[in-house]
C-alpha cells in the first residue's frame, strides 16, 4: 500500500497524471443527440440499444442520456395534458379542407367537382368529430349528380380505448330519390388497436331515421348502426384510410360516407379508400375511391356507380 501511495506521489511530484475514466466518444453522443432531436422514441431507444453494444464501457453514461430523455418526455406529456383540461371549447380543434374533382361510372360518366371539410377537437374525457362533403356534376345543361352529407359525432371516453358516441346525421341525394334525410344513432365504441401510426376502432348502436323522398313522402323507422374507421400511417409523407359501417333498418335505406344498409326490400354499400401523399407543409394530395351498390335501385337505373377522386387536402 506504502508502494502505490509512494508512487502515485512521485507521478504527481513529476507533473504526471493517472489515466481519466473513459468518456462517450463525441460521434456516438452525437448520434444519441440526433435522434433524441427527432422525437422519434423508436429511434432513441434503437441508436441506444446499439449505442451500448458498441461502447459498454460507456454504458451509464448512456444511461443517464436516456433518462434524461425520458424526463423530458413526462414534462412534455403533462404539459400536453394540462393543455386539454384547460383548454376552452374553441382551442385546440384540428381539421383538414378538401377540393378536387372526380370521375363516376355507373348511372353517370361524366367529371365533376368534390369538396369537403373534417374538424376534431380531442380532449381528456371527451372528443367532438365534425365533417361534411359534397359533390356535383353536370352534363348537357342537366345536373347528374348533387350529393349532400353533414354529420357531427360527440365521444364520451371511459378509458383509453372504451367510449360511448352520440350521432347526428343530415343526406341529401335527389338522383337517389330523396331531398333529405336525418339520422340520430347512440351506442358504443371501442378501439381495438391504438399506435403512433395505425388506428383501428368499431361502433355499434341503436338509430332512428327519418327520410324525405322527393316525391313529397315521409318515411321513419327504427334501425341498428355499426362502423367501422382504419388509418395507417405507412410512413411520414404517406397515409392510407379505410371507412366502413352499416345501418340495418326495417323500412328505410340510405348511406353515410361509407357504410351497408340492409332492409327488406333493398341492401345498398358505399365504401371508400384512400390516399394521402404529403406534398409540401401542411398540403397533401388524396387519391380516393369509393363503390356505391343497391341491389334493388329505382327503375331505370345501375346498381353500381363508382367515384374516382383527386383532390387536394389542406391540415390546419
Amino acid at each position: 500500500m506504502y508502494k502505490i501511495a509512494w508512487t502515485t506521489a512521485l507521478i504527481g511530484a513529476a507533473g504526471l497524471s493517472t489515466p481519466a475514466a473513459a468518456t462517450l466518444p463525441d460521434p456516438v453522443k452525437a448520434m444519441i443527440d440526433a435522434a433524441i432531436a427527432s422525437g422519434n422514441k423508436q429511434d432513441v431507444l434503437a441508436i441506444v440499444k446499439i449505442a451500448k453494444t458498441t461502447n459498454p464501457d460507456d454504458a451509464a453514461e448512456i444511461d443517464s442520456m436516456l433518462a434524461d430523455y425520458n424526463r423530458s418526455q413526462a414534462k412534455v406529456a403533462e404539459a400536453a395534458l394540462r393543455k386539454k383540461q384547460e383548454a376552452g371549447f374553441f382551442e385546440n380543434w384540428e381539421g383538414q379542407g378538401e377540393l378536387g374533382g372526380f370521375r363516376s361510372t355507373g348511372n353517370t360518366k361524366n367529371l365533376g367537382l368534390s369538396g369537403g371539410i373534417k374538424l376534431v377537437k380531442d380532449a381528456v374525457k371527451w372528443r367532438l368529430n365534425f365533417q361534411a362533403r359534397a359533390d356535383y356534376e353536370r352534363n348537357r345543361g342537366k345536373t347528374t349528380r348533387d350529393q349532400l352529407s353533414a354529420t357531427i359525432e360527440p365521444n364520451y371516453k371511459f378509458d383509453q380505448k372504451l367510449y360511448v358516441y352520440g350521432l347526428a346525421q343530415f343526406e341529401r341525394d335527389r338522383l337517389q330519390g330523396f331531398s333529405a334525410r336525418y339520422t340520430i344513432s347512440g351506442g358504443l365504441g371501442y378501439e381495438l388497436v391504438k399506435t403512433k401510426d395505425v388506428r383501428l376502432a368499431v361502433k355499434a348502436g341503436p338509430a332512428f331515421r327519418v327520410t324525405n323522398f322527393a316525391g313529397g313522402k315521409s318515411e321513419s323507422s327504427l334501425a341498428a348502426l355499426m362502423g367501422l374507421d382504419f388509418d395507417w400511417k405507412i410512413s411520414d409523407t404517406l397515409k392510407f384510410s379505410q371507412d366502413a359501417g352499416g345501418t340495418w333498418a326495417s323500412d328505410a335505406q340510405g348511406y353515410t360516407s361509407a357504410v351497408a344498409i340492409i332492409d327488406s326490400d333493398n341492401a345498398t354499400l358505399q365504401a371508400t379508400s384512400a390516399l394521402d401523399a404529403k406534398l409540401i407543409g401542411s398540403l397533401s394530395a388524396r387519391f380516393s375511391y369509393t363503390v356505391e351498390h343497391e341491389t334493388n335501385p329505382p327503375v331505370g337505373r345501375f346498381k353500381t356507380d363508382t367515384l374516382s377522386r383527386a383532390s387536394l387536402v389542406y391540415d390546419f
